[in-house]
């Protein structure tokens, strides 16, 4: 039978055991919880610098595409314009003369396209008129241009987007048309506006040529547009294949329609 003084050491080491693993437990869990704040700082440290460096990105290149819009509109425009007028003044002494009168008219035309792609550079454009109607002046500028047959359709009651937002959605999906034009060999492209209370949803739709999913995937054109989308929270895909066309899906979520 155990004496009392070693029943007493017993207990105590039992106490000291149970002491040293509780305070190694507390320890390890103040520990974890620790670590886990900190990378959770870490991580939303580099998230923000991530937004922020694509803000200033765009911000760039925003300011860039103005500059052209505005090169386009007061030098190109311009010296397009005196050329236009002095053709026309040339005509009036030669109206016989036809070819003036087609180079006349190649010039004029030409000023009107000068004029549409800087409108559609300069994003104070894209805030007066909004998103809708910025769109299908692109569209129009194509179907001007012949290069294929653009359509717009509207579904629903269209809201007021942010100013900020719209610019993105409007460069997101001119980026798109530029590849459509560019790479697709398309004759047709038909783009769908369907609003609902809180929402946009956006189609593109071409019938090109298409191409590998994978490589579409993968392309340095969708990671731009997904990384211009994931700054106004919104959902982007593209799907297309080989002689099937290309889409384009963009969901965008109206945050001031939210409670």
């Amino acid at each position: 039978m155990l004496r009392k003084e070693d029943i007493f050491l017993i207990i105590y080491f039992i106490l000291v055991i149970f002491f040293l693993a509780a305070f190694t437990i507390v320890f390890f869990v103040v520990y974890q919880k620790r670590k886990n704040k900190l990378l959770q700082e870490r991580l939303e440290a580099e998230q923000r610098f991530r937004d922020e460096l694509n803000t200033a990105r765009l911000e760039i290149q925003e300011a860039t595409l103005k500059n052209v819009s505005w090169e386009l509109h007061d030098n190109i425009g311009q010296l397009m314009a005196v050329a236009s007028m002095q053709l026309k003044l040339l005509q009036k002494k030669q109206p016989e003369n036809t070819g003036i009168e087609e180079v006349h008219n190649l010039v004029s035309d030409s000023l009107t396209e000068v004029r549409a792609l800087s409108r559609s550079l300069n994003n104070e454009v894209i805030e007066k008129n909004g998103l809708v109607k910025t769109v299908q002046n692109e569209l129009d500028r194509f179907n001007r241009l012949e290069v294929l047959q653009a359509e717009l359709q509207v579904k629903g009651e269209p809201f007021q987007l942010k100013q900020e937002d719209a610019i993105i959605l409007f460069r997101i999906l001119q980026e798109s048309f530029s590849n459509t034009l560019k790479h697709s060999g398309a004759s047709q492209l038909n783009v769908l506006f369907e609003f609902s209370e809180d929402t946009l949803e956006i189609t593109a739709r071409d019938n090109g040529k298409g191409y590998e999913q994978d490589g579409v995937e993968t392309g340095a054109g969708l990671l731009n547009m997904k990384s211009r989308a994931a700054m106004i929270h919104s959902e982007i895909s593209m799907e297309s294949s080989e002689n099937t066309g290309t889409s384009l899906y963009l969901r965008y979520l109206n945050m001031k329609n939210l409670p």
